[in-house]
């Protein structure tokens, strides 16, 4: 598997609405795979392969649309003190649990600047037991570029701040930020090159959305899914592995190694049933393991794609992760394969 480009992207910074390296980044290596591609007014990069086999006498192709978001969460600067220190606001769901003795990246107009998170309030060693027990805010997190109150000349009100750590290639795991869900962008770019290596032909219009916004609402799905009209959208995106100490089985969501995930519900979308037990059908004549997936709370970009315009029949593919929304996102790489596979196999079939 590419790994090179799964770190790429994983390490390129890019949260809503600031998605423009990431986009960049993506457009360098779709270069042969698309016939069409523009960017529209929210930021979504819009890929478009036309058919490739011959469609019966007055029939129209079916068009495919998958969803991959590009934007990971982080903050924006919201205020910056006579001091130096940067105040921040969130673009994206965090837990403030993961957030202490952070390095981040702060990025500007005019270059990045390396430096670190932390809670305000008194340290370790002069405050009380019960201070310490208090849970901080997100928003009472600040960021010290350690450069003082010459910060203020460098950093403007909206840039912004990602997590910075490197992204760790194990054994059978992948470890880094930002696997949500730049796992998805690359499914849409390697999926689609395992089509094209192979020379495989397809009756269906495919069409690679890769949104803005995710983290926020779907925003750019939805005007792309609009934009598109699909007649079939597949929300390629992470969901929890909660395969870990402390969860009820009951909970796990997905379990690492048992394939990608056919996404059934979240809380923002019902997936056409039909749909699922298509792919899994599919799934199960390749041999590529799947398992379904329910999530109680949370969306994805498949909602966005199904409730566009008059409607589209949707579901998701995703990829369990572990630890999700922190900088130590673990996933199988059989699982991303299995996704990548799935993903090829089913446009190739239309």
């Amino acid at each position: 598997m590419n790994i090179d480009l799964l770190r790429r992207l994983c390490e390129t910074p890019g949260v809503p609405g600031r998605e423009h390296r990431v986009r960049a980044l993506i457009e360098s290596e779709i270069e042969g795979l698309f016939d069409e591609t523009y960017v529209d007014p929210m930021g979504s990069l819009i890929c478009t392969r036309y058919p490739t086999a011959d469609l019966p006498d007055d029939s129209e192709a079916e068009r495919i649309l998958l969803l991959c978001h590009m934007d990971e969460i982080g903050f924006l600067v919201s205020h910056v003190s006579d001091k130096g220190f940067l105040h921040i606001d969130p673009v994206g769901g965090f837990d403030p649990r993961t957030l202490f003795a952070r390095r981040v990246l702060v990025c500007t107009k005019d270059g990045d600047y390396k430096g670190v998170m932390n809670a305000g309030g008194k340290a370790l060693h002069i405050s009380s037991p019960e201070e310490r027990k208090k849970l901080p805010e997100v928003t009472d997190f600040i960021v010290d570029l350690g450069m003082g109150e010459e910060a203020k000349s460098k950093v403007k009100v909206g840039d912004f701040i990602v997590m910075d750590e490197p992204l760790l290639d194990l054994d059978k795991k992948v470890v880094s930020k930002a696997l949500d869900n730049r796992i998805a962008c690359w499914l849409g770019i390697e999926a689609i090159r395992q089509m094209v290596e192979a020379d495989v032909k397809h009756a269906c219009e495919i069409v690679v959305a890769f949104t803005a916004q995710e983290e926020v609402g779907l925003r750019g799905a939805r005007t792309a899914s609009f934009g598109v009209a699909p007649d079939i959208a597949l929300g390629i995106d992470t969901t929890l592995a909660c395969d870990t100490p402390g969860t009820p089985e009951k909970d796990t969501v997905t379990v690492q190694g048992k394939g990608f995930g056919l996404h059934v519900k979240d809380g923002s979308f019902i997936a056409d049933i039909d749909l699922v037990e298509e792919i899994e059908a599919l799934a199960e004549d390749k041999g590529i393991a799947c398992q379904r997936t329910i999530l109680a709370r949370g969306g994805q970009d498949g909602a966005a794609g199904q409730q566009a315009g008059s409607g589209a029949r949707a579901i998701g593919i995703v990829v369990g992760t572990r630890y999700i929304h922190t900088v130590t996102e673990m996933i199988e790489k059989d699982d991303l394969i299995a996704a990548r596979d799935i993903i090829a196999a089913y446009l190739g079939s239309k």
